[in-house]
């Protein structure tokens, strides 16, 4: 198979209507801290065995089409000696690697945030692949205050996101372009939307510039809300209008896929905002989730560590995917929260 035809099998896959990511990819201190909730240590073997938890789900795969995973998970291997990569594959959700390096302070820019991790990914996608991985991910992070982002900061998460989209797709992986405005501070919903325009139009300028072939990636944005400190905190229709309307300005349509990180929302919340923007279609794109705490939380708390908990950890996985599934359709019910 050519590389093109690699990389749209992929993405046909993974966009699928009513089907969204799980994203298993947290880093060393942030699966730390998720642990720290249930009193649990964060050993290799608890991260491998909650790992093995949510990619055993039975059924998962009916609403979930990719998984994000880090790159210790991608080489571990389930109870059954299965690598987590294959055993995805195998219940038809395609397993794919986040690859950026984290962030780190721009320089000259007090602040603002730039990602590492450029220097030797094409030599990395090899073994990714190699290990089973068909997609992958890079996060871009944006700071708000009454002058952050700064221009600099902009054009330079920018350019990043595009060579590695561009590196990407040159080794037949798909990449997730992630450009997160962050919740954090006390702005209002209309700086966030000011702030996500920005660098929504920097980001599909510098993947033009690239070349990078807009049919074969999915975007990851954050939801345009107001700060998590500001005192008025945006109503779900608020969330729905504002964010749809950015994403109309700045999201050409041959993008066949935009999968919404959560961000620091509840589960609850991300469902409800997700629905009420697919109830204001027809939409270009194919809008969906790629959720992390937003999925996880519920089994997280359901498991406790504990091996007796897991069919339990596993039904909990099971009804959020179910019902971020119903609202990547536009037919969530509040009322099914409760059942």
């Amino acid at each position: 198979m050519d590389t093109r035809s690699e990389l749209q099998a992929t993405v046909d896959a993974m966009a699928q209507p009513g089907k969204g990511l799980l994203a298993a990819d947290e880093s060393g201190p942030t699966i730390a801290k998720r642990f720290k909730t249930i009193g649990l240590e964060s050993s290799e073997e608890n991260r491998r065995a909650y790992r093995n938890l949510l990619l055993t789900t039975p059924g998962l795969g009916e609403f979930v089409s990719g998984v994000i995973l880090y790159e210790e998970t991608l080489g571990q291997k389930a109870d059954d000696g299965t690598p987590f990569p294959q055993l995805s594959a195998r219940n038809g959700i395609v397993p794919g690697i986040k690859v950026d390096l984290g962030k780190i302070p721009l320089a000259l820019a007090p602040g603002d945030e730039i990602t590492e991790g450029l220097d030797g990914l094409a030599r990395r996608f090899v073994d990714y692949k190699r290990q089973g991985a068909r997609f992958a991910k890079w996060r871009a992070v944006y700071n708000i205050t009454a002058s952050l982002p700064s221009r600099l900061a902009i054009e330079a998460n920018a350019d990043s996101l595009a060579r590695y989209a561009a590196i990407s797709q040159e080794a037949g992986i798909v990449p997730i372009v992630e450009p997160e405005v962050l919740m954090d501070g006390d702005h209002t919903i209309g700086r966030s939307a000011e702030v996500t325009e920005a660098v929504l139009h920097e980001v599909f300028n510098a993947l033009h510039r690239h070349r990078v072939v807009l049919e074969h990636i999915l975007l990851k944005p954050s939801m345009v809300l107001a700060g998590s400190e500001h005192a008025q905190q945006s109503s779900t229709a608020d969330i729905a209008a504002h964010t749809v309307r950015i994403l109309k300005r700045t999201v050409p349509s041959a993008v066949p896929g935009i999968v919404f990180l959560s961000g620091g929302q509840t589960p609850e919340e991300a469902t409800a905002n997700l629905d009420a923007m697919n109830r204001l279609g027809p939409l270009p794109w194919n809008l969906s989730f790629s959720y992390g705490r937003a999925l996880q939380e519920p089994p997280l708390q359901a498991w406790k560590g504990q091996a007796s908990n897991v069919k339990e950890a596993q039904a909990a996985l099971l009804k959020r995917a179910r019902l971020n599934s119903a609202a990547a359709l536009g037919k969530y019910d509040a009322s099914q929260e409760k059942s």
